[in-house]
């Protein structure tokens, strides 16, 4: 992640966005989404973008002003997007994740003001550490689905053992969920 996109700044723009997207698309049920890569979830609240993170966000400075690559769209619920963008934003890795930083509190609080920026109800946040950990094992689900598929592009991730760092984070989150509950759900 690079500095801009580390800053309070770019962590309340993207939610702040993330919130406008979803909000611009209720009531769409994503008939019209043709083949998508991830699929449709219950209930469909919004559209998910599916990949909400800074490689797939436009910054102006700091300010996140656009969102880009929308092959992962797909109905489903908020906090399932939601979860995927704390993921990367906050960012909630395990310390041996090089895509992360921050010690569990400081990646807590920036989950937490995260959700305050986006508008996340509580009983969503009651939920977000368990829909992370969910999403990172549909993630690798997915892409050990598309390589055994034939997909070249899947089966080179597995083989650079990017799943492996995928559950490793499910697993840091696990372990720490607790922790992180009590700092995403205070005040």
């Amino acid at each position: 992640m690079t500095p801009a996109a580390a800053s309070p700044t770019a962590l309340r723009t993207a939610a702040e966005l993330l919130r406008r997207y979803h909000d611009a698309s209720v009531g769409y049920d994503g008939g019209d989404l043709s083949g998508p890569m991830l699929p449709a979830r219950s209930p469909a609240e919004v559209v998910c973008h599916g990949d909400y993170a800074p490689h797939n966000c436009v910054l102006d400075g700091e300010r996140v002003v656009g969102i880009i690559d929308f092959d992962t769209a797909h109905p489903a619920p908020r906090v399932w997007d939601v979860a995927y963008a704390v993921y990367r934003w906050a960012p909630i890795t395990a310390p041996s994740n090089s895509d992360g930083f921050g010690t569990p509190r400081q990646q807590a609080e920036r989950a937490r003001r995260f959700c305050d920026h986006y508008g996340l109800e509580e009983v969503d946040r009651g939920r977000l550490m368990d829909t992370i950990v969910a999403r990172l094992t549909a993630l690798v689900d997915h892409m050990q689905a598309r390589a055994e598929a034939g997909d070249a592009a899947f089966a080179g991730h597995l083989a650079a053992g990017h799943h492996l760092l995928y559950l490793n984070d499910a697993a840091y989150i696990r372990d720490n969920k607790a922790a992180f509950d009590r700092i995403v759900l205070s005040p």
